[in-house]
């Protein structure tokens, strides 16, 4: 409990998304605090993750992922900081520490329908599109109700002009599920473009770009809806 109370206004920074009070709070904690040294990295490398400084979040997650731990706890904290390292190297641009990864979580049972739509994304970042629709299938037999699956399924599959009904389908599911998602708004305004539904397109995919203002994708899909509605 003691160790708990050291911590506690940390935590509570953290679940708050004040990230940056956070961590200094756990940068200043001193050596003699009592505090577990695991969960200090724990929260560290959440933190540096938050803030995008991932060079550091590294260091920290990578000191949890190797200290071990036979509680349900400790093995779900593990898992954690292993797919988050995953999502970095991904960032990065390091495919080949990024599938090791997964693939040990996949080993481990660990939430894999999250699992196969992050390898399925990186399959597709790298153009291995076959790859990246076998994977989201999987995700999909894991959980039917996954968001990020149904989305990424739906656009792979309008962005290679296979199965626009599936893809239509998958979109509409996505969005139910996640209704403020400009991902998924641009994902199912993009559908309607493949189909030749423009109006429909720029609906969703305006109503995207409200959500993420800047984003390029959408506004790139926005100038093809556009360009193709004029000729």
């Amino acid at each position: 409990m003691a160790e708990e109370n050291v911590l506690k206004e940390g935590k509570l920074n953290y679940l708050r998304g004040n990230y940056s009070a956070a961590l200094a709070f756990f940068l200043s904690l001193p050596s003699d605090s009592g505090a577990d040294e695991v969960e200090v990295a724990y929260y560290l490398g959440l933190c540096y993750s938050k803030l995008k400084r991932y060079d550091e979040a590294m260091d920290y997650l990578e000191q949890v992922v190797t200290s071990g731990g036979e509680s349900n706890a400790q093995k779900e904290r593990i898992f954690q900081c292993r797919y988050i390292l995953a999502v970095i190297y991904a960032i990065s641009g390091r495919r080949k520490p990024a599938d090791f990864e997964l693939k040990k979580l996949l080993e481990s049972g660990y939430k894999p329908s999250l699992i196969y739509s992050s390898m399925a994304y990186l399959a597709w970042e790298n153009e291995e599109v076959d790859e990246a629709l076998e994977y989201y299938t999987k995700a999909l037999d894991e959980d039917e109700n996954n968001p990020t699956a149904l989305n990424g399924l739906g656009y792979v599959l309008a962005c290679e002009n296979r199965d626009l009904t599936k893809a239509l389908s998958c979109c509409k599911k996505a969005l139910e599920l996640e209704p403020d998602s400009a991902a998924c708004l641009d994902s199912l305004g993009y559908v309607y473009y493949k189909i030749g539904l423009y109006s429909e397109a720029k609906k969703f995919l305006e109503r995207a770009a409200a959500l993420s203002p800047g984003n390029l994708i959408i506004q790139e899909h926005i100038t093809q809806v556009e360009q193709d509605r004029n000729l």
